[in-house]
């Protein structure tokens, strides 16, 4: 049985999505940040990064959210959800799983902590205005990206459903959120009707509302 180190709506949602959609055995363990528990000597044993989320395989932590779902797709290929090793679906799915995990991402971070990326107590504000822009235009490519396809590689859902899944809820609250553009919100609400998803969303205490 696979052990989940999460917290509600942090970066392990995709992880702990997968691992509802793959139908696995797993713990969930909850990491409060409210009180910093992921800084605690004991999580940092298993992450030294003090981040969520942390796996435990046969006793061993894993951590990086993307790195955790690549390895679950890899250990249970029989679950379908990344394409056949050396086609150019697969090249497809590293590059989406790449591109979401370094770059959207890292661009939403910083619009949420902008703090963390300048010493200019006036300066955090044209930071967010900024990230809101360069966020949007990302938001914006992915939306050309699903224009024909209900998922990014196409007919098949993979990881890289379930991490663009994440993302974009995080992006609800921006001027110009997901689900303002067209196939976005198709594949935001698409994604909420599945099992996996509101199990996940109903254990997490997040509200699937808004995809109605």
């Amino acid at each position: 049985m696979y052990k989940l180190f999460y917290y509600p709506r942090n970066a392990s949602f995709a992880p702990h999505m997968l691992l509802a959609e793959m139908q696995l055995d797993y713990e969930l363990i909850l990491v409060d940040r409210k009180t910093e528990a992921q800084k605690n000597p004991e999580y940092l044993t298993l992450n030294p990064t003090g981040r969520i989320p942390t796996l435990i395989v046969d006793g061993e932590p894993i951590y990086e959210s993307a790195a955790i779902c690549l390895f679950l797709c890899e250990r249970h290929p029989e679950k379908n959800l990344f394409p056949a090793a050396g086609t150019i679906e697969r090249a497809k799915f590293y590059q989406w799983l790449f591109y979401l995990n370094a770059s959207l991402q890292p661009e939403l971070m910083v619009y949420f902590y902008p703090q963390k990326h300048t010493i200019d107590s006036l300066g955090k504000e044209a930071i967010k205005q900024a990230q809101q822009t360069r966020v949007t235009q990302m938001f914006a490519l992915l939306d050309q990206e699903l224009e024909g396809k209900e998922f990014l590689l196409g007919d098949n859902i993979s990881a890289c459903d379930f991490v663009l899944f994440m993302l974009l809820h995080w992006g609800s609250g921006l001027e110009n959120p997901p689900l303002s553009f067209l196939n976005l919100r198709r594949f935001l609400r698409n994604l909420a009707k599945r099992d996996s998803v509101k199990k996940v969303c109903k254990l997490e205490g997040t509200s699937l509302g808004i995809y109605e």
